[in-house]
């Protein structure tokens, strides 16, 4: 398993290592020890979630604000996607900037996106199964949401706009530039208490 930090450094690639032959293969896609080590802080996953999508889904851009802030972990069972995350942290250094990277079943890829970050994905294949780990749980009152074709944020999705499928949320998302609701750079928004939300449950 190799780590390998993105152009903005808190955005983490994971590579796990597969062990392949004529019957099939094995890999181990997460190893909390090799994680921590690497990053030099714990992060406590207490939720794994799974979603099925077809071509052109997009869902996104999404991020919790505290105590329901999450990390993600994520990866592609079957088929493959544009993932997408971008830094929301005012005062950081590349506030505003993005990693996109593909993931699929083929490169079995991963992608760690920490708190103060929104992330989303574009489906690029018939059908993609996506699944990922969170480290706190779903909030309604927390959720929000930044528009995915916002020009300021410069991300080149691959897919025309007519051809993408989007929820109604995520059609009407604001602007960055409208977003009042953002994380502050330099803030260990890691030592907030986890609750329990009082209803709803996990989307992506």
């Amino acid at each position: 398993m190799t780590f390998t930090r993105t152009e903005i450094p808190d955005v983490v690639i994971i590579d796990p290592k597969v062990h392949g032959d004529e019957r099939g293969y094995f890999v181990e896609t997460f190893r909390a020890d090799k994680l921590e080590d690497f990053l030099g802080y714990k992060i406590n996953f207490c939720q794994d979630n799974e979603s099925k999508s077809s071509y052109g889904v997009l869902r996104g851009l999404h991020y919790q604000l505290p105590p329901f802030a999450q990390t993600k972990l994520v990866r592609v069972i079957e088929g493959s996607v544009l993932d997408v995350a971008v830094d929301i942290r005012k005062g950081s250094p590349t506030f505003g900037q993005h990693v996109a990277v593909e993931l699929s079943g083929e490169n079995k890829r991963q992608l760690l996106i920490p708190r103060g970050f929104a992330h989303g994905f574009l489906v690029l294949s018939e059908t993609c199964t996506f699944a990922y780990k969170v480290d706190n749980y779903y909030s309604m009152e927390c959720d929000r949401g930044i528009a995915f074709d916002d020009a300021d944020l410069k991300i080149d999705w691959r897919i025309a706009h007519e051809e993408l499928n989007l929820s109604n949320k995520d059609r009407v998302q604001p602007k960055f530039s409208q977003t009042k609701d953002l994380f502050e750079y330099g803030v260990d928004y890691y030592h907030t208490p986890r609750v329990l939300p009082l209803q709803g449950s996990q989307r992506a």
